[in-house]
């Protein structure tokens, strides 16, 4: 499996899914976005984690978690986007205690929130950027803006009948959706056509 890291481009709040974002992560210097729906806690909790200056008055799971950790000698080395299947991204974190190693099994969104606080690799795999990537034509222009979008996402746009639509219709409509930098509906528009067994992404 060769493994390719990947780092937090933004987060885009989404009006065509109630209450989910879509959490963007990509490579460093190419221009390879991996879009993927999440829900708002799990989003919190990412913003959070990047807002180093936010106090809370409890800590959140995922701050409990850390703390878990961090008590017994527990650490997290390194997470994995290592499946997709039906839409679904499946991942697992790499724990430490000592000598011992285990590989846990994690939502993606879960994942992402623990790197951040362990301050590990993200990683997936190309097979995956392959089939589930989205390209961006100047990655270098977009990617303050991403950066910004971390702790004040945009609106997402209006959704569209998908299902109605031609393989044409719908590459078209995804270049559009990654022009715009709207993650939320590319990744509505590739999980459409990877429905209908395209792949060619």
């Amino acid at each position: 499996m060769t493994k390719v890291q990947l780092f937090l481009k933004g987060l885009s709040y989404s009006q065509t899914h109630s209450g989910a974002y879509a959490l963007v992560l990509g490579e460093d210097e190419q221009n390879r976005r991996l879009p993927i729906i999440i829900g708002g806690f799990e989003a919190q909790s990412i913003a959070i984690a990047v807002e180093h200056d936010m106090n809370l008055p409890r800590p959140l799971t995922h701050d409990l978690f850390k703390k878990f950790a961090d008590t017994f000698d527990i650490e997290i080395s390194e997470v994995v986007i290592h499946k997709l299947e039906e839409g679904v991204f499946y991942s697992y974190i790499v724990c430490h205690q000592g000598d011992r190693e285990e590989l846990l099994d994690a939502r993606p969104s879960d994942a992402v929130a623990l790197a951040i606080r362990f301050k590990c690799p993200i990683y997936t795999t190309e097979e995956i950027l392959e089939k589930a990537g989205v390209i961006m034509d100047e990655p270098d222009q977009v990617s303050q803006r991403q950066k910004q979008e971390v702790s004040n996402p945009p609106s997402a746009s209006s959704p569209q009948n998908l299902s109605n639509k031609s393989i044409e219709q719908l590459k078209k409509l995804l270049q559009k959706a990654v022009e715009a930098e709207d993650y939320e509906q590319a990744a509505r528009i590739r999980d459409e056509m990877g429905k209908r067994g395209y792949s060619g992404m």
